[in-house]
């Protein structure tokens, strides 16, 4: 069986009688033997939803060795053993093997990230398994729902998790909730009687499905798929088959590094040209300039740095309970300018609470309801007289009768577990110290076209206790309970009664209305038992929004990232909540208004309207692409087996933790841990703040790159001119060596990058808009930025190099020179990128460690043995007096051009703010 046009498909469980269900499958009513299911279990395999084959360990560490930048190095590496076949010459053995341990380091340090980030989403998987209560060898027993197969024998209790595909066999007030498989809420009736099999999978009775839960009643059912062949592995399938996305993030690193690797090639081709035209220089001479050019183009730490900023972002984010799946989302969510999130769970508590009671004439808040005492008899009498004794009675009545016509159960655990209206019911009735008033003999069950449910209860006097839709109940009445005692019904009272059912459902509440009776012949008949009833009430309930998601919306929104409601709910309720909590409700639409719109209409629309209700995942998927079609970066939340497809579509994909389904975990990009709004506020801000790290390590790195670049493309050409007899026709005249330049950029500059990455987040990143979603790591002012720190770097670097090398007449001593000028001005370099965004040096105790320990190390090679390997010697004090003068000049010119940057950049760097005048433009479009 496909996943593929799972609604057309033909099956012999539909439409056919369950005796030939049964007949088909090869079972009975006594279920499989444990010989049988262990063989259909090999045949059929587990029933898990399988996430799409996962990267293996060797493919992923492969994987770090395919970049520009890593081609380069193995080029200089080849390069390095190459020059070995001309005359004269032999292969650099040592600077070869130092490039390969480069490569292997990078390597491996990617993968252990990579790695690490893979394990993390399959601790979530690991949740305990679920279990099935069934048949085996004809004895009902618990059986792990992953071992259940085809033709076993399952029995569904209420609030049971529905663990494959079955065709029910019998079924007792049955209702489970689809919301996951189908996007509706209301619970589903289920029944054994056959259905067409072209009836469509929200209308299929005869049915129940993995990943939904029983919600009432109880059954007994037959399973006929699992796992992938499940209507939700036949989904998860299609997921499996479609390609990864590529954040911008991943493609911006990609494309850097490709502009990089041809950059650098572009200057060997022209410096070769230069030498073969303008000097006498030697093949193996052209050689050393190509590798050395090669190595200092090659920003060797950035992978691993990006790697490292990233990971470390998404162990950040895991502490504030948002799991990344992969990490360059991280990055991603910094530049998210729109939220699509549903409501239940999400922005509100995912908890029926009753917030209004309604009795006796009286308004009751249930803060105001004073518990009873109790008796011993299971009643009580009131612990204060906020209200007159006969409200206070009246109200105890309603809530008893809420207690009684309820199918709560109480778990191990004390727990509530039932549907949420009846949860909320039977918790406020506890609340009160209002007990069930005894044992029920009888149950007129709930049904869509009754719209009430009748239960009859063996006190001192019988008692038959219903509750359902206010105007269902009322028709069923001919008294009411007042204040005085109970009184006729008029049309009048009547009347009274529905204009409070409006009200209550005006402000969002779902509404029951509550009556009874005493009766004398519990076996009479239902009209019987129902008609002649006293009205007693109404109870009016609400999810109540997360008393953080208000905060948080405000926050996002002054971020400049705009929430959007999309929800199932009707559009009453809808409004409401979004209203309560910083949503605006002008405008508000339903998911039959999308349906009326053209996708042009429908673009101009998502700008407008901040509330859709009664949407379907079809719907979330239309307004999502609208949006992208805009150009917003957007993140959509999801938790049901159908918002996989918005999940997949959306720039950060968001899935439920708690109530999420594996389809739509597998789907996601980030992993919600407590389902929480306000989660995804703190996702967004630290998104950010890791983009800015990214944005001053890059700028770090690639200015020091960049520098090593002129420095040798400049100073051997320079060279070739001013001291031809030292760069002329020998292997030796470099202005540095390759090995240098890798001790600076994988040691001297790695080191400091890495703490970088964990810098404090600038203050008021969440009082900004979202950078432009064209703007990427290297903008304008970052770019002038790098061009002018490169310059700066080769200019007073070469002074200090052929000063050096005048002063001294040692190629080596002036190597040296310039190789110490360029570790110690890296404190300049980051002084000068971190005081844009209003951090000291002393904000990050790592970096200071980092510095200090890159200085020790660089100390190390000049005054240890170590500086043969190196080719450098030791320095004379009054050599550091030179490099001290070279080091004042390049703080001040620093710190002059960057001053100057400012104000032609017009930007607000002293807090971290990157600004420019699409900033601006958004900031006025939003108000």
């Amino acid at each position: 069986m496909t996943g593929d046009s799972r609604n057309d498909r033909t099956e012999p469980w539909h439409g056919t009688s369950t005796s030939d269900v049964l007949e088909t499958l090869e079972t009975d009513d006594d279920g499989l033997s444990s010989a049988e299911a262990s063989r259909r279990l090999e045949e059929y395999g587990e029933n898990d939803i399988r996430e799409a084959e996962r990267t293996s360990r060797v493919e992923l560490l492969l994987s770090q060795f395919r970049n520009p930048l890593m081609y380069l190095l193995v080029v200089a590496a080849l390069l390095s053993l190459g020059v070995g076949l001309f005359p004269e010459s032999e292969p650099n053995y040592a600077e070869a093997a130092f490039i390969a341990l480069i490569l292997c380091v990078n390597g491996l340090f990617g993968f252990v990230q990579d790695y690490q980030a893979t394990k993390s989403i399959e601790a979530l998987r690991e949740l305990a398994s679920p279990s099935a209560i069934g048949i085996r060898d004809g004895t009902k027993q618990s059986i792990d729902a992953k071992q259940l197969v085809p033709g076993d024998v399952i029995y569904l209790e209420q609030g049971d998790a529905v663990p494959a595909d079955a065709r029910l066999l019998e079924a007792d007030g049955l209702r489970t909730n689809e919301s996951a498989l189908t996007g509706e809420s209301t619970p589903v009736e289920k029944n054994p009687e056959a259905v067409d099999d072209d009836t469509p999978l929200a209308e299929r009775r005869d049915m129940v499905y993995m990943n939904t839960t029983v919600v009432k009643g109880r059954g007994r059912a037959v399973v006929v798929e699992t796992g992938m062949a499940t209507e939700v592995g036949g989904i998860a399938t299609q997921l499996g088959e479609s390609e990864d996305r590529q954040t911008p993030f991943e493609a911006e690193v990609k494309q850097l590094g490709t502009q990089i690797g041809a950059l650098v090639a572009v200057l060997i081709v022209l410096v070769t040209v230069v030498q073969f035209l303008f000097t006498a220089t030697g093949i193996v001479s052209v050689l050393l300039v190509s590798i050395t050019l090669a190595v200092a183009g090659v920003p060797e730490g950035l992978p691993a740095v990006v790697t490292f900023t990233l990971a470390l972002g998404a162990r950040k984010m895991v502490d504030r309970n948002a799991l990344v799946r992969r990490l360059p989302v991280v990055e991603s969510l910094g530049s998210t300018d729109v939220i699509v999130t549903d409501k239940t769970g999400t922005l509100t508590e995912e908890r029926m609470t009753v917030t209004r009671l309604y009795t006796a004439g009286t308004i009751v808040e249930p803060s105001e309801i004073s518990p009873v005492s109790a008796d011993g008899n299971g009643g009580g009498q009131r612990t204060d007289t906020r209200h007159s004794q006969d409200i206070e009675q009246a109200l105890e009545w309603l809530l008893r009768c809420g207690a009684a016509c309820n199918n709560v159960e109480r778990t191990e655990e004390n727990e509530y577990r039932g549907e949420p209206t009846e949860v909320a019911v039977q918790r406020v009735a506890d609340d009160a110290g209002v007990d069930r008033p005894g044992e029920r003999i009888r149950e007129i069950q709930f049904s869509s076209e009754r719209k009430r449910m009748t239960v009859l209860v063996d006190s001192d006097d019988p008692t038959a206790y219903m509750k359902g839709a206010p105007e269902v109940v009322l028709e069923r009445c001919d008294r009411i309970l007042e204040a005085g005692g109970v009184c006729e019904l008029t049309d009048a009272k009547r009347q009274d009664v529905l204009e409070r059912t409006q009200s209550f459902a005006g402000d969002a509440l779902r509404v029951l209305g509550f009556a009874s009776k005493t009766i004398d012949d519990p076996d009479a008949d239902a009209d019987q038992i129902e008609n002649g009833m006293v009205f007693l009430g109404l109870q009016g309930m609400l999810d109540p929004p997360r008393a953080e998601v208000e905060q948080a919306i405000a926050d996002c929104q002054s971020a400049g990232v705009r929430p959007v409601l999309a929800t199932g709910d009707n559009l009453a309720t809808a409004k409401a909540i979004g209203e309560q909590i910083g949503f605006d409700p002008e405008g508000a639409l339903t998911g039959s208004d999308i349906d009326d719109q053209s996708d042009d209409a429908l673009r101009d629309t998502v700008e407008e309207v901040d509330i859709f209700a009664r949407v379907t995942p079809d719907h979330k998927v239309r307004i999502l692409t609208a949006l992208q079609e805009n150009g917003h970066n957007v993140a959509m939340t999801g938790d049901g087996v159908n918002d996989a497809p918005a999940l997949t579509q959306a720039d950060v994909g968001i899935a439920m933790g708690n109530r999420g389904t594996d389809v739509a975990r597998q789907a996601s990009d980030m992993i919600l841990r407590d389902d929480n709004f306000a989660t995804i506020r703190d996702a967004i801000e630290e998104g950010r703040g890791i983009f800015e790290n990214v944005r001053k390590f890059v700028n770090y790195l690639v200015s020091t790159n960049t520098g090593e670049v002129l420095v040798v493309f400049f100073g051997v050409l320079l060279g070739s001119l001013l001291f031809p007899e030292r760069f002329t026709g020998t292997s030796q005249a470099l202005i540095l060596t390759p090995v240098l330049i890798l001790w600076i950029n994988l040691v001297a500059d790695t080191l400091p990058a890495l703490a970088l990455g964990a810098d404090p987040h600038a203050a008021g990143l969440m009082e900004r808009p979202p950078r432009p979603s064209d703007e990427g790591v290297i903008n304008t002012r970052v770019l002038v930025s790098i061009v002018t720190i490169a310059v700066l770097l080769a200019l007073i670097g070469l002074g200090l190099f052929f000063y050096g090398l005048e002063a001294t007449d040692s190629l080596v001593r002036a190597q040296t020179l310039l190789f110490t000028f360029i570790v110690v001005g890296e404190m300049i370099r980051i002084y000068v990128i971190r005081s844009r965004y209003g951090l000291t040096l002393g904000s990050n105790l790592w970096l200071l460690a980092a510095i200090g320990f890159s200085f020790l190390l660089h100390l190390t090679v000049l005054y240890t043995p170590v500086h043969d390997f190196f080719q450098v010697v030791p320095l004379a004090v009054h050599e550091w007096g030179w490099i001290g003068v070279a080091f004042v000049a390049f703080l001040l010119l620093n710190v002059l051009t960057s001053t100057v940057y400012d104000r032609l950049f017009d930007s607000s760097m002293s807090n971290g703010h990157l600004g420019n005048e699409d900033y601006q433009k958004r900031d006025d479009k939003q108000q």
